[in-house]
């Protein structure tokens, strides 16, 4: 179908709910949407330029179009959503649920078992879930089995085995946790009973069984049956305790789905919590990978109907953390401000965070450079700069009123720091402590080189300083080189501590709070240049320290100098040393004119030894 033919299909649609899909030339759906009228929704992929480029390749690649008009809008979610799990359309959201959670299985046969899979098999079994902690589930199936005696082996217990007794009672008679149904000594009636006592458990509702087991309790003690009584009574404690635990509330509601919705720039994540009888007895987080630029809204209505079809909820209340356009037939949908509804929204909240901080916790172990990137990124986003900053050089001076200048220079490439490429400078032009004429020095020196060794040049240069810094590197690396690499400051408070971000000419403060990955990443950049320079500072003073002693030792050159230097590291170590040590170093001549120096007169000296 051309272009002109699409107009004419897409000027024929209905003002009615409905569900549209989109193929390309090779008649391949490549996206499915929802929309509450469908001209209007439609006709918007094609009257404007949208503000993501995802949306606009879209646009390009549509052929055809094909549409279901339904009756609701909630019908339209539904089929959408089916249809998005059938064809998974290349720019439709992905659903990320590549591992198979456990559920709960009660099993269709004489005599149910109750155990956990990850198999659902349509063979009449009855299963609950899926739950997304592991820890949950086992711990509500070890509870479930300490409540009652289920039993645990795989024997087709049919009444014509049972009768032709085939069987034989295991440990798990023996130890009371099985009644022994494989030879009689249990009805199927009986333990009927207690598989629909621990269906009511798993749906949320344990106070029902709680209410059985105190009136059964009463009732044995008047008839003054205790034994009896006091095994209820355990169990009555097992199921109060686990009450405890569950409550959420002392509002008792009625069945209630909670979602909330969290997001990053590229997935977002909907966690629903199922609430009966102010338990919550069901969690479980899903994740979307977005392919263009779905509003939250569609994303959470969308996840709504994928987790409510996925556990069968028959839920008549749903608790959101914003409202949605659409209705559901029977169900409300609450925004709650406070109160226990607030309580549960909150407790959503918590846990859909909890999970998005897990996936990047996974992700940046699976691909360490991921994180690095992604601070690469967000600099660049902040800065406005034309590339990502791969290639990050600092500078920093360090002298003592003039002394010793120094100045150095680190590089971090992809976000960590590349120390063979580390620079040390040694200030020569310049005449006491001027930073300014020091930095003008340095960078003039290490850009001039590059441009004549055709080394490539970095993508943003930063200075360990403020305004001033910057402008001298601006004017050395613009006007005098005739390069053009954005340029960054950083900015100390009283205490020493990177304060601010700076950046452009004139230069403006980057609003970043301390907890911000991109200002973490900056004093990281800062304290190293710091601690490079401040290092070769230092090293330099010191060996100065000590040539300048072993300057005035008549005989002794720059070669037995240097060696010394670095054998003893110290003046007052070489001082200190014996004569064989420095023997060892510089030889019988020189070491006793080196040794003669510090102690006198050597005879003397050696008679004391």
């Amino acid at each position: 179908m051309n272009k002109d033919a699409l107009k004419i299909q897409i000027a024929a649609l209905p003002d009615e709910p409905g569900v549209y899909q989109y193929f390309n030339n090779q008649d391949e759906i490549i996206y499915v949407g929802k929309a509450k009228n469908l001209k209007k929704r439609v006709s918007s992929y094609f009257n404007k330029v949208h503000e993501y480029g995802k949306t606009n390749v879209l646009v390009k690649n549509i052929a055809s179009l094909k549409y279901i008009v339904v009756e609701t809008e909630e019908d339209a979610l539904l089929l959408e959503n089916n249809l998005i799990k059938q064809y998974q359309p290349r720019y439709n959201v992905l659903l990320k649920d590549g591992k198979t959670y456990p559920s709960i299985c009660i099993t269709n046969e004489p005599f149910p078992r109750i155990f956990k899979t990850r198999n659902i098999i349509k063979n009449g079994s009855t299963y609950f879930g899926p739950y997304s902690s592991g820890y949950a589930i086992n711990t509500l199936l070890d509870f479930i089995h300490e409540l009652y005696p289920l039993r645990t082996c795989r024997l087709f217990l049919s009444k014509e085995n049972i009768k032709a007794q085939k069987f034989k009672v295991c440990l798990q008679y023996h130890i009371k946790k099985c009644n022994g149904g494989c030879q009689g000594l249990e009805t199927e009636e009986q333990y009927a009973q207690y598989i629909e006592a621990v269906k009511t458990i798993i749906k949320g509702d344990a106070n029902l069984i709680s209410k059985m087991l105190l009136e059964q309790m009463k009732e044995l003690s008047a008839r003054f049956r205790y034994e009896e009584a006091h095994q209820l009574k355990i169990k009555y404690d097992l199921l109060e305790n686990y009450k405890a635990k569950s409550v959420i509330s002392n509002t008792v509601l009625d069945e209630t789905d909670v979602f909330s919705y969290d997001e990053d720039e590229n997935a977002c994540y909907v966690n629903i919590l199922r609430v009966a009888k102010g338990s919550i007895f069901q969690g479980y987080t899903i994740e979307y990978k977005k392919r263009l630029d779905e509003t939250r809204e569609d994303l959470l209505s969308m996840a709504i109907i994928e987790l409510r079809t996925r556990f069968n909820s028959q839920s008549k209340e749903i608790i959101l953390p914003y409202p949605l356009e659409y209705e559901m037939k029977g169900v409300v949908m609450t925004v709650p401000q406070k109160g226990d509804k607030r309580k549960l929204l909150d407790l959503s909240i918590q846990n859909v965070k909890q999970f998005k901080l897990d996936k990047l916790k996974q992700k940046e172990k699976l691909n360490p450079e991921q994180k690095q990137t992604y601070i690469l990124k967000s600099i660049q986003d902040k800065l406005k700069l034309p590339k990502l900053p791969t290639t990050i050089e600092c500078f920093d001076n360090s002298n003592i009123s003039g002394t010793n200048a120094v100045a150095a220079c680190v590089v971090f490439k992809k976000g960590k720091p590349a120390k063979k490429e580390y620079r040390k400078y040694i200030i020569k032009t310049v005449d006491g402590p001027d930073d300014y004429a020091s930095m003008r020095e340095v960078v003039f020196r290490r850009y001039s080189r590059m441009i004549a060794e055709e080394t490539p040049l970095p993508d943003l240069i930063i200075t360990d300083g403020g305004i001033g810094q910057m402008e001298i590197v601006r004017r050395v690396t613009e006007e005098e080189l005739g390069l053009s690499i954005p340029i960054a400051g950083l900015a100390k408070d009283k205490k020493h501590r990177t304060s601010q971000l700076l950046y452009g000419f004139p230069p403006m403060e980057i609003g970043l709070k301390p907890t911000d990955p991109v200002f973490k990443f900056m004093a990281t950049v800062q304290d190293e240049v710091h601690r490079f320079a401040i290092t070769f500072h230092r090293e330099k003073r010191s060996k100065q320290q000590i040539a300048s002693e072993l300057d005035s030792i008549k005989g002794i050159g720059e070669k037995s100098k240097n060696s010394l230097i670095k054998e003893f590291k110290s003046v007052k170590r070489i001082q200190n040393a014996k004569l064989n040590e420095l023997e060892d170093i510089l030889g019988t001549n020189r070491a006793s004119i080196v040794y003669t120096h510090f102690h006198g007169d050597l005879a003397g000296s050696e008679s004391k030894i």
